[in-house]
């Protein structure tokens, strides 16, 4: 992706990357119901690698399908190129885990920005300490192959309600993760920025105890001007 826009898309959050989208009609890039374990200090940048589940078979979905070297999860974690986010549609049931530790400090070793399921993750306790974003719906224990088998990569998918294609930029914060399509990236990210601007003079404002009728949103001329000087002082 362009790495300008992944700086910018560094320093805004997703609920101002929401309502940007929500102004070109898009209501449901909001991926639902995943927090993140730990916080890394930093947002989650990256195109979306996909991994998709379905439901298990029992007879496709012992443990012995863990020896083979084409399992489709296994695959996915060498695969999923580096700087990329990993999405899994785990079809939303936490009942049983996406991947555990040992499979998401191997991707985060391989260079990845970040893994994303609206399942769960097991051994979420050694998780904090992964130099890596890690979002998930909750911890949960049993191995994946008790509900859902890893059946394709790098294809459409749903996590979270949201629809997400290979390629999408992610964006992940304290608050949860967005998926912005990747035509949009580039223009989302700049109006992204100057909407951050706006919204930290807004804040300084409402702390020296300004009302917030015709500040937030901009409706008077006084608050465009303030804003002009504001910004003009702070080099912004």
């Amino acid at each position: 992706m362009n790495e300008d826009t992944r700086r910018k898309l560094r320093g805004v959050s997703v609920a101002t990357l929401a309502t940007a989208l929500f102004k070109r009609g898009l209501r449901g890039q909001v991926v639902q119901d995943v927090r993140p374990i730990g916080r890394r200090g930093r947002n989650m940048v990256g195109p979306a690698f996909t991994l998709r589940y379905m439901p298990a078979r029992e007879d496709r979905n012992t443990l012995a399908e863990f020896r083979r070297p084409d399992h489709k999860q296994r695959v996915a974690i060498e695969t999923c190129p580096a700087s990329h986010v990993m999405m899994i549609d785990s079809r939303g049931d936490a009942t049983a885990a996406s991947a555990g530790d040992i499979l998401v400090t191997r991707l985060m070793v391989r260079g990845a920005e970040g893994i994303v399921t609206d399942g769960g993750f097991r051994d979420a306790m050694n998780m904090e300490g992964i130099a890596m974003p890690v979002y998930h719906k909750r911890p949960s224990s049993p191995t994946n192959l008790t509900i859902n088998e890893a059946i394709e990569m790098d294809v459409p998918i749903g996590c979270g309600g949201a629809p997400v294609f290979p390629g999408d930029v992610v964006v992940g914060d304290a608050d949860g993760v967005i998926v912005v399509p990747a035509e949009m990236a580039d223009e989302i990210a700049d109006e992204a920025v100057e909407m951050t601007v706006y919204e930290d003079f807004v804040l300084e404002r409402v702390q020296a105890g300004e009302t917030i009728i015709g500040l937030y949103p901009g409706t008077k001329p006084e608050h465009a001007d303030a804003f002009a000087e504001w910004r003009r002082a702070r080099g912004r």
